[in-house]
């Protein structure tokens, strides 16, 4: 009897089946489900980039980056923080001085650690969203978030291999088309229209149409940021001449390229966040 084999279309809507329960059953279930996720994104990450980055210290700059990235979960004082990121980074860059690839190496520390840690930055910062009791507010909006990347990568597929026509920027990434970006933003901004509304009607929240649509917009917002942090990553693999950051995940590569839109994206939407809804 014949062996029938997968295709990739196939191993990546199987994987994600598996994937996407993870994520939200994290996400709802909050402390310490959700620490542990980040902690081991980060952690497998941390090991992508000293793999995928050719060079004679491996274990010494994913030790770099995963002890960056614990301080960037668990050290609760700014100032702290940062010095101890621009130390990692500082040390890193002096270690592989004899390396070919001295400043992606070096860029594994700031980009982990800061990528992923405002991943659980955000999360945290959700903790009292308008009316939303407990720690669903939480949920809510970093499901949010994490909605708005994932609607630009399933759009952008859909409508990308579907209409094709003009590349978007075809010297890093060939694949990737203006109809893909414009099918992922539309997306993006229909999700989150959506999303609100049924969020507005289940917790009975004063969200006039004027809020749902600025969230929309920020939705488009993301989708954009997003696109930018994939086609970096698309540049970074080009450069090194690899096609997948590893094989770690059935029919879609690696952590990063999964994960490389969310923690390009999550910096920004923090940053967005704590200083202007927040005034935090």
């Amino acid at each position: 009897m014949a062996k029938t084999e997968l295709t990739s279309l196939q191993k990546r809507i199987l994987t994600s089946l598996v994937m996407i329960p993870v994520v939200i059953g994290a996400l709802h279930s909050g402390h310490p489900y959700i620490d542990i996720l980040v902690f081991l994104v980060g952690s497998l990450l941390s090991w992508e980039w000293a793999s995928m980055v050719p060079n004679k210290k491996s274990s010494v700059y994913v030790a770099s980056y995963i002890f960056a990235l614990g301080c960037s979960l668990f050290v609760f004082n700014r100032w702290v923080l940062l010095s101890t990121i621009i130390l990692t980074t500082l040390f890193v860059y002096f270690k592989a001085k004899d390396e070919g690839h001295r400043k992606l190496l070096t860029l594994g520390v700031p980009y982990i650690s800061i990528g992923v840690g405002a991943l659980y930055w955000i999360y945290y910062l959700f903790d009292a969203f308008g009316s939303i009791p407990g720690e669903k507010g939480s949920f809510v909006m970093t499901l949010w978030f994490i909605l708005m990347v994932w609607g630009v990568d399933i759009g952008g597929f859909i409508l990308g291999s579907s209409l094709k026509g003009p590349k978007l920027a075809p010297k890093i990434s060939p694949n990737k088309t203006w109809s893909g970006l414009i099918g992922g933003v539309v997306l993006s901004v229909a999700v989150s229209f959506i999303y609100m509304f049924c969020i507005k009607n289940i917790f009975d929240l004063p969200m006039p149409l004027s809020e749902q649509l600025k969230f929309a917009q920020l939705g488009a917002l993301i989708a954009v940021i997003a696109q930018i942090g994939d086609l970096i990553e698309s540049a970074i693999k080009r450069h090194l001449g690899v096609k997948d950051s590893s094989a770690l995940i059935p029919g879609h590569g690696g952590i990063f390229d999964r994960i490389d839109g969310l923690i390009f994206a999550a910096p920004i939407v923090y940053c967005l966040f704590a200083l202007i809804s927040f005034n935090y």
